[in-house]
């Protein structure tokens, strides 16, 4: 490797190799459980829970360590709004004709149209960023790398995060998002990548049954 400054490995706690099976295996059964919710109630969440889980996004690998993400965290009922608006009437576009066919028939055993009452019911929306320019430290303008990739694994985490607190999370793309960046006042080298809509699921929330079909796993791995 070329030469860098660097601090020794720091050792994580000692496990057999039957205690590694059980905590992998341990951490699927607590995985598996989270489900997408499209209906939530309007009690609050505490900022200290959101915070804890951006905080652990915030840890993900990411090109260069340039870290190229911004969480913005939307619980004004006014920009929460604003934010369902604009989403409904690009949704009202997608689904009048210019998601296709083949789309549509997708996302039909979902149950999903362009009403989105959950942007404004849920207490929290976040709203993910990715940066095309800005480097590690404040002030940079340096150019990024893997930003799509960077995100996504942050992403993933800031789910697991939110999970793990037992707060119920949606999903959430309208196409194009560029209305997001004047909600949100996240300059115009940042881009939206993805709403993630956080809160406590009402008691008449449901899951769709297509939704709990998950692909086994000789179909979505190989050991060559």
């Amino acid at each position: 490797m070329t030469p860098h400054e660097s601090i020794p490995w720091i050792a994580y706690p000692a496990k057999s190799d039957d205690e590694r099976i059980a905590a992998a295996q341990e951490f699927y059964e607590e995985i598996k459980t989270r489900r997408s919710c499209r209906y939530f109630g309007t009690k609050p969440v505490p900022r200290d829970v959101i915070e804890a889980a951006i905080h652990a996004a915030g840890t993900a690998p990411s090109g260069a360590n340039h870290q190229p993400w911004h969480f913005a965290v939307v619980t004004s009922p006014t920009l929460k709004k604003k934010i369902r608006s604009a989403a409904e009437e690009e949704e009202k576009i997608f689904y009048s004709g210019k998601a296709g066919k083949e789309w549509i028939e997708a996302l039909t055993p979902l149950g999903t149209d362009e009403d989105k009452q959950y942007l404004e019911d849920a207490p929290a929306l976040i709203v993910i960023f990715g940066q095309r320019k800005g480097g590690l430290y404040p002030g940079e303008t340096r150019q990024n790398y893997y930003v799509h990739e960077s995100v996504g694994i942050a992403t993933g985490f800031l789910l697991a995060g939110l999970h793990a607190s037992r707060l119920a999370t949606l999903t959430h793309t309208p196409n194009p998002m560029s209305f997001l960046n004047a909600i949100c006042n996240r300059p115009s080298n940042e881009k939206p990548v993805m709403i993630i809509v956080v809160g406590h699921p009402l008691p008449k929330a449901t899951i769709p049954t297509h939704a709990m079909i998950k692909k086994p796993l000789d179909q979505i791995s190989s050991w060559l």
